[in-house]
């Protein structure tokens, strides 16, 4: 039953990620701490191996069609990895010096995500028609290894922003087309939850039964996710969950 419950988790997550490419992280992480009881701190190392997995096959496509940026991913990368080491040593340290305690400082950094994130997505189409659009200079390049190393201490410890911060963040340095903005967003999440799963696994933080289970549910529910997404109104649907992700954050600072 443990299982089968697993299984139905990652089938509900891939098929909302299908239907409106929201992140896994922020629809992922709150289904495993309130509904499975996880600790957050094997939520965070499990999340980002499943985050890993499931974003090998897209980043693949998007190569092969060219919708990559690469040197935007290396200088993402140039910040990201070192920023997910820094991330995940500081829970290590705080593991170490407070025990569980650290699973409250988790529970309240994603509570904080899950409040900004959804907000931004909410507004996210008035972002992109306020933002003045510039091409990229070297001075952006250098702006995007900050971005990198922002969002690698967030991914580091909460497995969360890989995709949608970043992503929020490039719409105000760079006028890419969409698909190439995705693309190259996706290919720097590989690396990024790469080198993050890897650090979390070799700290025991991951739950190999759990992202097995959560993958067998997840690959037929974002194939649904895709299909029903051209028959469902998508645009009210990420509405509808940014509020509850939202609300959830607010419960897990004020819990």
């Amino acid at each position: 039953m443990d299982i089968a419950l697993k299984i139905s988790i990652g089938f509900v997550v891939g098929t909302l990620i299908g239907m409106t490419g929201l992140g896994g992280g922020v629809l992922l992480l709150p289904l495993l701490i309130f509904g499975l009881r996880v600790p957050p701190i094997i939520a965070v190392g499990s999340d980002a191996v499943f985050n890993f997995i499931t974003k090998i096959g897209s980043s693949a496509v998007h190569l092969h069609k060219g919708t990559v940026r690469r040197k935007v991913v290396a200088a993402l990368a140039a910040g990201s990895i070192p920023g997910s080491i820094l991330g995940v040593s500081f829970l290590a340290h705080l593991r170490n010096a407070y025990g569980n305690g650290v699973n409250t400082f988790i529970t309240s950094a994603i509570g904080i995500l899950l409040v900004c994130i959804p907000t931004l997505l909410l507004f996210q189409t008035q972002i992109e028609e306020h933002v003045v659009h510039r091409p990229p200079t070297m001075k952006s390049f250098l702006g995007m290894s900050a971005i990198g190393l922002f969002a690698g201490m967030l991914v580091g410890m909460t497995s969360v922003g890989s995709g949608s911060i970043i992503m929020m963040l490039l719409l105000l340095l760079y006028s890419f087309p969409p698909k190439v903005m995705v693309g190259t967003d996706i290919v720097h999440a590989v690396a990024l939850t790469g080198v993050t799963s890897l650090l979390h696994w070799r700290l025991g933080n991951v739950d190999p039964v759990l992202v097995g289970s959560l993958l067998i549910g997840s690959i037929p529910g974002g194939l649904l996710g895709s299909h029903l997404s051209t028959r469902v109104p998508v645009p009210w649907l990420r509405r509808i969950l940014c509020t509850v992700l939202l609300m959830t954050g607010a419960r897990m600072l004020w819990a």
